[in-house]
């Protein structure tokens, strides 16, 4: 029998971005999926910036931007009436740190399409009607057997359930969810076509009465669809009922000044009520669990899908470096280690920007906008309390109390915001060294690797060295040269911060000087592993240490004569 190294349980966003993470890795993956058709739901609205920049790196942003539409102003109405229009992106531009500075409308089923078609160029194809019953670990712990509801039983290194909130994998492991229902705050939804002409399809439309509220945004590629959101029509007990297209119908009516013969078809129709829970843990042995299968939380906010798609890329990476054996299998724990207190935060965050929603809506002129808040974009997420982000002997330690605190030597006296160990890498604009084409760093990062940046004449040994022992384990190098610097003899892939943005960003300063430098290693997913600042030669062989120690960590020993030694 013949033995997958990763079987993904669940083909929604989670499951695919995960799956194509590992199929350009070259990992044997496979992805399965209860449905018997291509799951279809209407609930996500889109990527928010940090999944846009995810689904850069996997190859895929310019379709899903195509597909879909930026973010729409949202028109506010109470007693039929237009009352307030509002549009949280109106005065926004993209910083030079971030690519994306807004969300993007996109059916996930449209989404998810997107995903499909990328897989099935690595030669990976949804396996539609496959159920999982039993999971049992082989007593030596080398690997999953699964089995399938139609009896068969199929062999894994490793299998990762993104199996939604009712997630069979979690359910066969035992392991819980704990948590809330609230049954008070419900809500229909559904796909709808109106009338073309009925709304103007430049604005998400917001009616919020006292006694109820309908919601209908434009949903992108489509003439006449959109996207129904509303308070649930209620029995003589005050007991929702059950989405039907009828019920939409009346609810339309009641709410806006359209008729209910205006909505000539529903589909995707379902209830939602607020679930706040979390897995107790997001690993059992050699099974992982990630999105809704680990986490569930409030709506508001859009973070439901993207905290998955976020889980996956943190997952993938770790993953495929242990099935190529760079990494020991240990760099597997991190992934619980580094998730889980983000799920925990974000269940906080989504709660209390649906308090600060549903309080909005009690007066005219108030709606969803108050649930947008900078905290949503997912560009603020790291993770300086992982054992990842420990950038010298003396740094904080998972556990220790110190989760929220960096390490003060990570950061140069001058540069206070410059980014630590666990943080979100900045983007910055640049130009290729050698053409002179314009780039990113970000674009620097995409793919599956490790890069090592280096800024100033300072970090040329260290680079040199990590190319040697790393370059055919999955590392790359960039030497960044300031816009008045001596760039004779650049080396290949080496980029111009023409405008600064990128010194900027990482507190390098004036990088120029004789000897000066700072080297950073930024992890495959675009989060800062080891960030050493140096402004004599005398430092860098500690500064080489503590680059090739975190490289050993995550590739495996060098095979070069040795960082240290060569820089001493």
């Amino acid at each position: 029998m013949g033995m997958t190294d990763v079987l993904i349980v669940g083909a929604g966003p989670t499951g695919l971005v995960l799956a194509c993470d590992l199929a350009r890795r070259g990992a044997d993956v496979r992805i399965v999926d209860r449905s018997p058709a291509p799951p279809r739901t209407s609930r996500a609205k889109g990527p928010n910036p940090r999944s846009l920049e995810i689904l850069d790196d996997l190859g895929v942003v310019e379709e899903v931007l195509a597909a879909g539409s930026a973010p729409l102003p949202m028109l506010k109405y109470r007693d039929r009436l237009p009352v307030a229009e509002s549009d949280p992106w109106a005065d926004s531009a993209p910083p030079p740190d971030a690519p994306y500075d807004r969300g993007w409308l996109i059916a996930q089923w449209r989404l998810e399409g997107i995903l499909r078609d990328r897989l099935a160029g690595y030669g990976v194809h949804v396996e539609l009607g496959r159920e999982v019953v039993g999971l049992a670990e082989e007593a030596h712990g080398r690997r999953v057997d699964v089995t399938f509801a139609e009896g068969r039983t199929e062999r894994a290194r490793y299998v990762v359930g993104c199996d939604g909130a009712h997630s069979s994998v979690r359910k066969l492991l035992g392991i819980g969810f704990a948590g809330t229902t609230d049954e008070d705050q419900v809500m229909v939804c559904g796909d709808v076509d109106l009338a073309e002409g009925a709304l103007d399809r430049t604005r998400w439309h917001q009616w919020f009465d006292e006694d109820g509220a309908v919601m209908l945004c434009p949903i992108p590629g489509t003439r006449t669809g959109w996207w129904f959101q509303a308070g649930p029509e209620r029995d003589g007990r005050g007991q929702p009922l059950a989405p039907t297209a009828d019920g939409f119908r009346r609810l339309l009516a009641h709410h806006t000044a359209l008729p209910g013969e205006a909505l000539t078809r529903a589909e995707l129709l379902s209830t939602y009520r607020v679930n706040v829970r979390m897995a107790d843990r997001f690993r059992a042995g050699r099974v992982f669990l990630a999105g809704d299968a680990a986490h569930v939380h409030a709506i508001a906010g859009g973070l439901g899908m993207n905290t998955g798609i976020q889980d996956a890329f943190n997952l993938g990476w770790k993953l495929g470096l242990v099935l190529a054996g760079h990494a020991d299998a240990t760099l597997l724990d991190t992934y619980e280690e580094e998730r889980l207190p983000v799920a925990a935060q974000t269940l906080d965050l989504t709660s209390e920007r649906l308090r600060a929603a549903l309080e909005a809506i009690r007066r005219p002129g108030g709606g969803l906008d108050a649930a947008i808040t900078p905290d949503t974009t997912g560009l603020g997420v790291g993770y300086r309390w992982s054992s990842l982000a420990a950038s010298r002997a003396d740094a904080p330690q998972a556990g220790d109390g110190s989760s929220a605190a960096p390490h003060a030597g990570d950061r140069t006296p001058d540069a206070p915001d410059t980014p630590v160990a666990g943080d979100r890498a900045p983007d910055a604009p640049c130009t290729d060294a050698a053409t002179g084409a314009r780039t990113r760093l970000h674009r620097i990062f995409a793919g599956p690797r490790t890069t090592v940046l280096g800024f100033g004449p300072g970090s040329a040994a260290v680079l040199r060295e990590a190319a040697a022992a790393y370059g055919d384990a999955g590392v790359r190098t960039c030497r960044v040269y300031g816009a008045d610097e001596d760039r004779a003899g650049a080396e290949p892939g080496a980029v111009v911060d023409d405008a600064g943005h990128a010194a900027a960003a990482y507190g390098t300063g004036a990088s120029g000087g004789t000897g000066a430098g700072t080297v950073v290693v930024v992890r495959p997913d675009h989060h800062v592993g080891v960030a050493v600042h140096h402004v004599g030669v005398a430092a860098l062989a500690d500064d080489a240490r503590a680059v090739r120690e975190y490289l050993r960590r995550l590739h495996g020993a060098d095979r070069s004569p040795g960082m240290v030694d060569a820089v001493r």
